[in-house]
């Protein structure tokens, strides 16, 4: 059997009525998790959030080594 399209559509939407049913019945257990997943989501922010790398440099010391190079 080919997988097509409709088969994709066929699984997500499976897969969302599942969700669905499952946080419908353990609500109050997911929504107790979610102090949780803050807390967590605060550091896997700043490791990924991506400033340009993790160059311990100023803007200001930058500006004087371009202009110390001219």
């Amino acid at each position: 059997m080919r997988w097509d399209r409709n088969w994709t559509l066929l699984a997500a939407s499976l897969g969302v009525i599942f969700a669905f049913f499952l946080l419908r019945e353990h609500w109050a257990h997911a929504f107790g998790l979610v102090p949780y997943a803050i807390l967590l989501a605060c550091p896997v922010l700043h490791l990924f959030h991506g400033h340009g790398g993790h160059g311990h440099t100023s803007h200001s010391e930058d500006r004087v080594e371009k202009d110390e190079t001219r």
